[in-house]
């Protein structure tokens, strides 16, 4: 019987799960849960939280369907690994059970503390050791509970990744990794540890941190109850984790400094590999400790993120109606094809999702501009809001251009926005470079991590053996023209928010 891996991808949106056979490198099954979007808590503005408990019930669910497809045989699992939604806080007492919802990435309510804690240790502090101001990750939130809920801060045991809390509902044990803690501003990339001065300002105990274990390394093991309710047997070898981005990059094989990786899924990303400790100086797009880093050989991970991608394209299928009908992303992608480049003038800022770090942590929100009633038509509106979400991404690419973080091809999954042939077009000519899809996602890439981790494959380059392109794309030089027109007008209407 051949070994199988099983993957995780804890999202904002949804919970995935995917088998992959270890002899082989493909996926055999895959599932996810709910079937539509998972909720977001939103109390007062700006404000994002999730349940962790509806994770963990939409995983168990994620799991047993992936495991009734296929016939895969669950005695057959030897590893699990886990991606997941980064920069979420998660905090738990001393029974481990969640002390209040967690706050997600894309949560606004920590700016102010983080441009707070920038000024008191200083740009030039805050960029050489941490390479991002402490803005609104992690730590920041935690801050904010601190200020916010004293009680509940008092009772934390230990806080956590939302990745962390779902291993420990797995394994029972508290652990999270370099990559982890870069991702909430925790690290320090002097001293290549935990920022004692980061702490000492926030005031927080060292002590309320997990435990760190390398990303690739048995960080626990599958608890007996836990096996039972899942159909899998006890002592399978919790060995992979990471954040969404650098797990994303993960499974495109994307470990080198040259290399970039991108997604379009809630959130859009474009994601550069370097081994330089680079920095934007505004912390428009942030650095943080990449999965394939080591002790002697510094890799990280840039990243440029839009809040504002899926989630549009979601918010318009919900309040766009077809025949009596909401329509399908297909129909979407058919529509919005009717217009011509550049919508005729219309245009969308997709910034309706929170602060935007690439706008240095400005809340735009999100805005129709240029709408004429006798000259445009459902199919603008919707070619509009793909090509925003594109320009936005532009917008950002051009800071990391900026760093030196040369790119000449895009590595991306077949999934989500990437699925439209518009929303391609649109990339590669606005980007101005190729992009290759792949067979792909992210419950795959935690899988293949973990086979990493467990020591089942023989090398790195074992893991990526089932890794196939199956789509490539290129820019088309007359189009690149269109759509640069297009975006320098979408760049001048950005810039009176700003």
């Amino acid at each position: 019987m051949s070994q199988l891996l099983l993957g995780l991808d804890i999202g904002s949106s949804s919970i995935k799960a995917s088998v992959v056979n270890a002899e082989t490198g493909k996926t055999i099954a895959s599932a996810q849960s709910p079937a539509e979007e998972l909720p977001m808590l939103a109390v007062q503005s700006g404000w994002a939280e999730q349940d962790p408990d509806l994770w963990w019930e939409h995983a168990v669910k994620a799991i047993k369907l992936c495991l009734q497809k296929n016939d895969v045989k669950g005695e057959a699992i030897a590893a699990i690994g886990i991606s997941y939604q980064m920069h979420g806080l998660v905090v738990v007492g001393k029974d481990h059970k969640p002390l209040r919802p967690s706050i997600i990435w894309c949560d606004s309510r920590a700016v102010s503390i983080g441009d707070k804690a920038f000024n008191k240790l200083g740009a030039d502090y805050c960029l050489q050791h941490f390479l991002n101001s402490p803005g609104n990750f992690t730590a920041s939130k935690l801050r904010w509970v601190k200020e916010n809920e004293p009680s509940v801060f008092e009772a934390i045991d230990k806080i956590m990744l939302p990745g962390d809390y779902i291993a420990l509902r797995l394994s029972g044990e508290i652990v999270t990794t370099d990559s982890g803690l870069s991702e909430g501003i925790f690290w320090d990339y002097q001293s290549k540890g935990v920022s004692d001065e980061l702490l000492k300002v926030y005031e927080i105990e060292k002590q309320k941190l997990a435990i760190m274990k390398p990303v690739f390394s048995v960080q626990g093991e599958l608890r007996k109850e836990v096996a039972a309710e899942l159909g899998l047997k006890a002592g399978i070898k919790i060995s992979y984790r990471a954040g969404d981005q650098p797990n994303n990059a993960f499974s495109l094989n994307v470990l080198n400094p040259g290399e970039t990786a991108a997604t379009a899924g809630t959130s859009g990303v474009i994601y550069s590999v370097t081994d330089k400790n680079a920095y934007d100086p505004k912390s428009r797009v942030n650095t943080f400790v990449h999965v394939s880093n080591t002790p002697t050989s510094t890799v990280n991970g840039v990243l440029l993120c839009i809040n504002g991608t899926g989630i549009l394209n979601s918010w318009l299928r919900k309040n766009s109606r077809g025949a009596g009908a909401p329509l399908e992303y297909a129909q979407m992608n058919d529509l919005a094809k009717d217009a011509p480049i550049g919508s005729d003038g219309l245009m969308v800022l997709p910034f309706g999702n929170g602060a935007e770090r690439v706008l240095e942590n400005k809340a735009i929100n999100a805005s129709i501009l240029g709408l004429d009633f006798n000259r445009h038509s459902q199919a603008h509106l919707l070619r509009a809001s793909q090509e925003g979400i594109v320009f936005a991404l532009r917008y950002g690419f051009d800071v990391l251009q900026s760093m030196g973080l040369k790119t000449k091809v895009i590595k991306a999954g077949h999934a989500n926005m990437f699925l439209s042939p518009l929303f391609r077009e649109a990339f590669v000519n606005t980007i101005g470079a190729p992009v290759e899809l792949y067979n792909t996602d992210g419950a795959t890439g935690a899988a293949l991590g973990a086979g990493v981790g467990a020591g089942i494959f023989t090398s790195m380059k074992d893991a990526f053996k089932g890794l196939a392109i199956i789509k490539e794309e290129v820019p088309d030089n007359g189009k690149s023209e269109q759509y640069q027109k297009a975006y320098e007008r979408w760049k001048l209407q950005l810039n009176k928010f700003l």
